[in-house]
Order: structure tokens, then sequence, then C-alpha cells
């Protein structure tokens, strides 16, 4: 009787477990912007992002703040805990949104090093996901206002080309966060870093493309 009882509770457990092996699994790699006020934040754009996308994905916050793609940056996300971990998570998709940083003028020096760099970043990552997996490339949200060292003429005339360039070569695929916020200086208080709406408006173009 009890084997009866249970058996049919084993079934569900066994049905919820083959759902949650089957989730996507998107891993996203940024600095100060995909960390937003936290890597578990809700208000994150990731976690936003989770929320679009529902209970078939698994979307996991990888954003270090202040961290360049450059690996002679003053800050490189190759040093980061965070590196390791994704290659742990061995996602399904991949959405990188770097170079931010990387437009300071200690770090765009090297600037000749950028795009092999990120073309050994995505190759570095991609020997742990999936043979299907897709990678997507993030042209950087607007710079309303030079802060922080973080300049807009490097980012838009100088790295955008870079990122096509790498996204080519890669086979990558493009998001624009660019087009989306220009024109919303006020989602983004300091000039840099959207707010709670202007992460809605990021993490809703990225569902749009990956779906």
């Amino acid at each position: 009787m009890k084997k009866l009882l249970l058996a049919p509770f084993l079934f569900l457990f066994l049905i919820s477990l083959a759902f949650a092996q089957d989730k996507i699994k998107v891993a996203c790699v940024g600095n100060s912007i995909t960390q937003g006020p936290g890597r578990e934040h809700p208000e994150s754009y990731p976690l936003q992002l989770q929320e679009i996308l529902g209970d078939t994905h698994e979307v996991k916050n990888f954003g270090v703040s202040g961290r360049t793609l450059l690996k002679k940056g003053d800050y490189p996300y190759w040093n980061e805990a965070q590196f390791g971990e994704v290659k742990e998570f061995q996602p399904d998709v991949l959405i990188i949104k770097l170079g931010t940083n990387d437009s300071k003028s200690q770090n765009w020096k090297y600037q000749d090093e950028f795009v092999q760099d990120y073309i050994e970043l995505i190759d570095t990552f991609k020997k742990s996901m999936p043979k299907k997996g897709k990678v997507y490339i993030c042209i950087p949200v607007p710079v309303f206002k030079t802060n922080y060292g973080i300049t807009e003429d490097i980012l838009v005339n100088e790295m955008r080309p870079m990122l096509l360039e790498i996204a080519k070569k890669t086979k990558s695929q493009i998001i624009n966060l660019y087009d989306p916020l220009l024109g919303h200086s006020d989602l983004l208080p300091d000039g840099i870093h959207p707010n709670t709406q202007g992460l809605a408006i990021m993490a809703t173009e990225v569902a749009r493309v990956i779906k």
C-alpha cells in the first residue's frame, strides 16, 4: 500500500526534475551595469530578464562592477571569480556586456589588444558551452555625461566598429542596448548607470533578441 501511495509523488518529482534539467541556461557577463544594485537583486537587468523569460530559462548574473574586457585594463574581468563561475555554469546562452570601463584613458591605451582579447574571451567561454550554444555581444548603453573617465566618443566611434568585427569573426550576434536608451537620459541619473526603469528596458531588449 505504501508503495502505491509513494508512486504518484515519485512520478511528479521525476517530472519536475526533468523540466528543471531542460531549462535554458543564460549567463550575463558584464560590469556594474550588469551587476546592477547587486547580482541577486531583483532590479538588476539579469533578474528582470529572468522574470520576462520565465521558468523555461535559468538566468544568472555574473556582472562585476568596474571590470574591463582588456586583460591589461586596471580591473580585468579575467581575474574575477565570476570568470570561472561562468565556465562552471556551462551556459546555453552567453550575453557579454563589457567595454564601458575600457573606454577610460588608462585602459584604452591598449585598444590595439581589444579585438583579440574579446575573441579570446568568447573562445574560452565557448569551450564550456554546448555546441549549439549562442553568444551575444552587447553594444553598450549611451553615455550622457562623461563620468568616471568613461567616454562616449570612444564607445561609439572607436569601440563599436570593433564589436561588429568581433561578432563577425566569432559568429556571435549583436544586442544593441544603445538605441533603446537613446533619448532617455533621465533613466541614467549619473549619465552612465541605468536606473531600475532603464535596466528594465535593457532586459526587455535582451529578451526580445534571444527569444
